[in-house]
């Protein structure tokens, strides 16, 4: 199974909606607080993903909350994850 990372901050509903998908669904993965406008500036410049949560899968960036969530639908989460 490829890792999951979330590039998130606290205070985020889409961070939060994000993780909670992953909870329901049982999917392990590694949360990493940018809350400190540098290390988001930095996230942002290496992802080129212009808000938080930056959600990769393995090395794949996978997007946001919204790609999130249109994976797990589309059944594409399970590919991305190697299940």
């Amino acid at each position: 199974m490829n890792s999951v990372k979330l590039y998130t901050t606290p205070y985020c509903p889409f961070c939060n909606m994000a993780k909670s998908l992953l909870k329901r669904s049982e999917i392990p993965f590694e949360d990493v607080n940018v809350s400190n406008p540098s290390e988001r500036a930095k996230i942002r410049e290496q992802s080129g993903w212009p808000t938080v949560p930056v959600i990769y899968i393995g090395d794949e960036l996978v997007g946001g909350f919204d790609e999130l969530q249109a994976a797990q639908r589309s059944g594409k989460l399970d590919e991305l994850l190697g299940n």
